[in-house]
């Protein structure tokens, strides 16, 4: 039975928050095309700055060569679970508008912006997201040949959640830990 990490709340938090989480386990079942390419169009419905949408996405499927250029550039800490999963995609911020050559400050909020949508459209499709930071910034920079006014943000992989037995330690625990989250009233505050 794959895991299932449902958020306790403390407020009526909607069922697609409550469910979503980030699994290091996937199946070996194919993302169709169309369904990641739903999860990215949702993505670019987030806001952004002036409307800018300062980002871009480049991905690839499991078993393709795209796919094994972008996992070569994982830490070794992501590469033993993301070797499973059905897609990876790059998330890259634009720091500056090529239109005005003008920087943006907010390029690397809205890339966040842009996840939080895809990942909540992933969800609804139960299709797992796990967002990384974990790669090497300057290789995956020169794989895509960026610019300078763009940024790799995060590497997402998706795919179904699996089992968490496949997994190896340390990720095998982490799968199954609890999740956790600060109490509202260590990071809010009501002024008056």
């Amino acid at each position: 039975m794959n895991t299932v990490k449902t958020a306790n709340t403390q407020f009526p938090v909607i069922d697609l928050i409550k469910k979503r989480w980030s699994p290091r386990s996937f199946s070996d079942k194919a993302i169709a095309e169309k369904d990641l390419l739903t999860i990215l169009e949702a993505g670019s419905w987030a806001p952004s700055a002036n409307n800018t949408q300062p980002w871009r996405q480049v991905y690839a499927f499991h078993g393709t060569e795209g796919f094994e250029k972008i996992w070569s550039t994982l830490l070794p800490g992501n590469q033993p679970w993301t070797k499973h999963a059905a897609a990876l995609v790059v998330s890259i911020g634009i720091k500056e508008m090529p239109d005005s050559q003008q920087k943006n400050a907010y390029y690397m909020h809205d890339a966040g912006m842009f996840h939080s949508f895809m990942l909540l459209q992933a969800q609804s499709m139960d299709i797992s997201g796990h967002l990384m930071a974990g790669f090497d910034k300057h290789k995956l920079a020169d794989l895509l040949d960026l610019p300078v006014t763009e940024e790799v943000v995060s590497v997402m992989a998706l795919g179904y959640s699996d089992v968490a037995e496949k997994l190896q330690e340390p990720y095998k625990t982490r799968e199954t830990s609890p999740r956790t989250r600060k109490a509202l009233t260590e990071f809010t505050s009501l002024l008056n």
